[in-house]
């Protein structure tokens, strides 16, 4: 079986890894890997598409959690991007959703960001 991989991508600045259609015990450790490599290459603020997402187990979930902890310590978030309705109903049934902001779409995603390189509002 080919080893499923999780690419991260650039988008206005910030890290975006892309999940498979499913995350289980046999690729957590990928995800795991590509979510730090993420944090490591940004803001410390981070996007994770799983849109394409039917599937993801506890070890999924525990990957997640980890990341979030890491990006808080250092200033910084994890965003979802999520659809359909099973990783949602996960999400809401192990309280994640109340950790993690997810939206619909990375675009959804990456819009409630700061634009990178954007002075923040002048001296009141």
């Amino acid at each position: 079986m080919p080893e499923i991989g999780f690419p991260v991508e650039m988008i206005s600045g910030v890290p975006v890894v892309a999940a498979p259609a499913e995350i289980d015990i046999t690729n957590a450790d990928g995800l795991r890997a590509a979510l730090v490599q993420a944090a490591g290459s940004g803001p410390g603020t981070l996007v994770v598409d799983l849109t394409r997402t039917r599937f993801c187990d506890s070890a999924g979930m525990h990957a997640l959690v980890d990341a979030h902890k890491r990006a808080r310590a250092e200033g910084g978030q994890v965003l979802l991007a999520v659809s359909g309705t099973a990783v949602p109903r996960i999400l809401e049934i192990t309280g994640i959703d109340r950790m993690l902001p997810r939206f619909g779409s990375v675009a959804e995603a990456l819009a409630c960001l700061p634009a990178a390189g954007t002075p923040g509002p002048p001296p009141g």
